[in-house]
């Protein structure tokens, strides 16, 4: 009879649940990197003593250098800010940007109790009108308050989003017949050449003259301003959507086209089981580059068309022209800095879940 050393056993179980954590941290990578915390992983397998020094070196790499990077500007910006000075004073440094943040939050807090407490008068008065048998006099008063910077910065990303998803809903059908059809990606490609370069600051006195003459209702389910935006949007950034899916559905390998015709496959079929998963990377690609130039986009219209939203703050502050004027504006950059990087995290994660591209 064999005996087994339980020293021996008590060792291969260790390594073999050691395998299945390291096997869960390798599978939750993908997601740190969505999220940008991919030096989480390397500093898990250092402390679990995965070669502790190679995992610390690439730990540095993926935060140490990023961190060190953001202090080394926050010091230069720091000590050079003070000494350019413009009509509206010197350029403030972080800690005044950080304060001016401050104010604005606390700021938007005040408008939002200031908001509440007029839509509770007007429920109140409603409802004493109702219970005195006077409900043909109930009145919806809206809230005419300046909206706030959080209210701003939530204008402007229902906006961009409006528009990108037209512009997708646009897009990704016309590249796919561009992709799977030489005539049609003959008729189409010029359309491309002569639109894509085309300026937001172009389009935006067309469209706001289109959409003022067909969009005559001022009680419609969507504001007159936000249309414009939204379909200024639509038209600058549907184009890089609809460049890479033609692109991807082109690339698709002739031996699966070969299949789809030997198995013959019907159209639809065909670009859903066929084309749309052999295209999706570089069609989320497209559709990356094409949120980021919309956000971009919708910044400056709002700025011009003067719109709701982070552009028009930006302008406004611009033209008040006060001592913390340059100091809010400084803070709407960085707002809007920060909102484009988390909404091309959004796009990657989408990305990551729909298909198997490494692109970052």
């Amino acid at each position: 009879m064999t005996t087994v050393d339980p020293d021996f056993a008590r060792e291969e179980a260790r390594a073999a649940s050691r395998a299945k954590l390291f096997t869960r941290i390798n599978a939750a990578d993908k997601w740190f990197q969505v999220l940008g915390l991919a030096w989480i992983t390397p500093l898990v397998k250092a402390v679990l003593g995965d070669n502790p020094r190679a995992q610390m070196k690439e730990v540095w790499r993926l935060l140490g250098v990023p961190v060190f990077s953001i202090c080394a500007f926050l010091l230069l910006w720091g000590a050079l800010a003070p000494k350019v000075q413009t009509s509206l004073g010197a350029v403030p440094g972080p800690a005044e940007v950080w304060s001016e943040m401050v104010n604005l939050h606390h700021d938007a807090e005040a408008k939002a109790v200031k908001k509440e407490k007029f839509l509770t008068m007007v429920e109140a008065r409603n409802q004493k009108l109702i219970e005195a048998g006077r409900a043909d006099e109930v009145k919806v008063v809206a809230y005419t308050g300046a909206p706030s910077y959080y209210e701003q910065i939530w204008t402007s990303i229902k906006t961009v989003f409006f528009g990108f998803l037209i512009g997708t809903a646009v897009a990704v059908p016309l590249g796919i017949l561009g992709g799977l059809s030489p005539y049609a990606n003959a008729a189409i490609n010029p359309i491309v050449q002569i639109f894509k370069p085309v300026s937001p600051l172009a389009w935006l006195p067309i469209v706001t003259m289109v959409v003022s003459a067909l969009y005559t209702t001022n009680d419609g389910f969507f504001a007159k301003s936000f249309l414009i935006s939204a379909i200024t949007v639509t038209l600058c950034s549907l184009w890089p959507t609809l460049i890479n899916t033609a692109l991807g559905v082109a690339s698709i390998d002739k031996d699966l086209v070969s299949v789809s015709k030997v198995l013959k496959m019907g159209t639809w079929t065909k670009i859903t089981k066929l084309v749309l998963p052999s295209a999706l990377p570089l069609i989320f690609t497209g559709l990356r580059l094409s949120l980021g130039v919309g956000w971009m986009v919708l910044i400056a219209a709002e700025m011009l068309a003067q719109n709701p939203g982070l552009g028009k703050f930006v302008w406004d502050e611009f033209q008040n022209g006060s001592s913390s004027s340059l100091a809010k504006i400084m803070v709407a950059v960085l707002t809007i800095g920060i909102i484009g990087f988390l909404l091309d995290r959004v796009m990657y994660a989408l990305q990551s879940l729909f298909t198997f591209t490494n692109n970052r």
